[in-house]
């Protein structure tokens, strides 16, 4: 399937140091109109499906991605946002620019090769003992299976319907990483993956909050 997607950069005069979620916030309180833009509804609940606008600081420069009417709306606002304000700090933005495109997302008859370029948190409650108490084979298999998971989770919620195995190579490794003041293990590195992923996308845990960003290997 093809995926209509809006990437919007803004590029400031100093590199940006605060976390996406504290973006996401910003642009949230912003524009408080458009709920997909903070993934809250109107009663307050926080909405658990996958984000249609993602927020991520790529080497301290706000990227947004907007995927379908998260694309629109994120079209919509992009040139009302002249500064970003997050905490005591005001960014001035002295460029934008916008990128947009219809991407394709799925099934792909060959492996293509991508890269964590923010790290991926592919470990929960559930998963993290048996990822521990594994030896090195067992860890890269249980890795292979999350990713897939992960495609296959994202998949369900765009629509996609997955008709074929999803084979992963991985070569990746860990590092400690920060959500929300908590040390997780997340992931860096390459994989190679018979899916089709379009750029910035975010795979894993705490997308929300700018992890797992995803771009396609120069092959």
């Amino acid at each position: 399937m093809n995926l209509q997607t809006l990437t919007l950069i803004l590029k400031t005069k100093d590199p940006v140091t605060e976390s996406p979620e504290k973006l996401r916030g910003f642009i949230g309180n912003r524009f408080k109109d458009y709920p997909i833009l903070h993934q809250h509804s109107e009663n307050g609940k926080i909405s658990y499906q996958y984000p249609k606008v993602q927020y991520k600081i790529i080497e301290g420069t706000p990227v947004i991605l907007g995927i379908e009417e998260g694309a629109e709306i994120l079209k919509e606002i992009s040139w009302d946002i002249e500064d970003i304000i997050l905490g005591n700090m005001t960014y001035k933005i002295e460029e934008r620019q916008i990128i947009e495109k219809s991407q394709e997302f799925g099934c792909s008859d060959s492996l293509r090769q991508y890269m964590f370029i923010v790290p991926w948190i592919a470990l929960n409650e559930i998963n993290y003992d048996s990822y521990i108490k594994s030896d090195p084979k067992n860890k890269v298999k249980l890795l292979h299976q999350i990713l897939a998971g992960n495609l296959l989770s994202i998949s369900k919620s765009l629509g996609y319907v997955v008709l074929n195995q999803i084979k992963v190579r991985t070569k990746v490794s860990p590092i400690k990483v920060y959500s929300k003041g908590i040390p997780l293990i997340g992931f860096e590195g390459e994989f190679q993956i018979n899916f089709m992923i379009p750029e910035y996308l975010g795979i894993g845990k705490s997308v929300s909050r700018g992890f797992g960003v995803v771009r396609r290997c120069n092959l």
